[in-house]
């Protein structure tokens, strides 16, 4: 039987490269491309076919900052599927990030440079916007639509006799201190992508210790300091290719990978030889913030659902 997989963000950059390592390490899969854009998704689609004929490629339209768009995502995968083996939750934004550039040179020849390129952290601000549905527009890509797709999607990803796996896209720039239980959606701060990117690796603890028992396990991953399209906003490509190899002595020391844990983070890292590798590192979390972040996010989810039903009863 196919391995059924779901990829959100997958027509371009970190979700896009994914699909094709997945296909290159089992071609007999069903992937299913959940994209904002049908287009680029179909051309990916036909891309993907073409060097995998043996494949099983579809695509399903899903913008996960819009929530009526995932209800009907969620609800044509339902009809299309029995099961989830595994659900990348890959989309997200960064929105016009700001380089400081006073920090970037202070910090470039500093004891700090390592850390500071590693995380992000006093390089990046943002502005963040308002969705239609009256939400922070980071947080809702990048973690509520998520949340709210994973429990559309319960039916087929919670079967105890055949488990089934969420992985997330996290990042180096997931910080504690970006994160507030008090304003979860970073309404009042100038960092929201470092809080989103905390906030979904307590979703992943939280949804651990809810979901094993029925079969659903989770884990977050950091792709690594890669050229993509969030990454070509903060600095030319040119200023990239001289740093680049600055930044990949990085990881020439770091420890060898664990075995899987809710607490620990598995990041894609590369020598200064151009050897790839994974590395881990344990997550700054504490599982009550965690598990009170959950329950935010389950009054958050009645809220919005009373709300998508009276647009969808007035619209008719």
């Amino acid at each position: 039987m196919r391995k059924v997989v779901l990829v959100t963000g997958a027509s371009s950059g970190i979700g896009l490269a994914l699909c094709k390592r997945l296909l290159a390490e089992d071609n007999e899969l069903y992937l299913c491309l959940a994209c904002r854009n049908t287009g680029k998704a179909e051309a990916v689609r036909a891309t993907l076919l073409a060097c995998y004929p043996t494949a099983e490629v579809t695509t399903v339209q899903v913008d996960v900052s819009n929530l009526q768009s995932v209800f009907e995502a969620c609800k044509e995968l339902k009809q299309r599927f029995q099961r989830l083996d595994y659900v990348y939750l890959n989309a997200g934004i960064m929105p016009n990030p700001q380089l400081n550039i006073k920090a970037f040179f202070s910090g470039l020849f500093s004891r700090k440079a390592i850390h500071m390129f590693s995380t992000a952290e006093g390089l990046l601000t943002q502005q963040d916007r308002v969705t239609a549905d009256g939400l922070q527009e980071v947080f809702a890509t990048n973690i509520f639509g998520h949340f709210i797709l994973i429990r559309e999607l319960e039916p087929l990803l919670c079967h105890s006799y055949n488990p089934s796996q969420l992985i997330w896209t996290s990042s180096r720039n997931a910080r504690k201190s970006n994160f507030s239980l008090e304003d979860i959606q970073h309404r009042k701060g100038q960092e929201p992508y470092s809080s989103s990117k905390y906030a979904t690796d307590l979703l992943n603890v939280a949804l651990n210790r809810h979901f094993n028992q029925q079969g659903l396990y989770s884990s977050v991953i950091c792709p690594g300091t890669v050229l993509t399209n969030l990454t070509y906003g903060i600095l030319p490509p040119f200023l990239w290719t001289l740093l680049m190899p600055v930044i990949w002595l990085i990881w020439l020391f770091h420890q060898k990978p664990e075995s899987l844990n809710p607490l620990i983070k598995y990041l894609s890292a590369t020598t200064g030889f151009g050897s790839n590798y994974v590395t881990v590192e344990k997550m700054d979390i504490d599982e009550d913030t965690a598990e009170r972040f959950y329950q935010n996010l389950l009054e958050l989810e009645k809220r919005v659902r009373v709300n998508t039903t009276q647009k969808s009863d007035h619209q008719s």
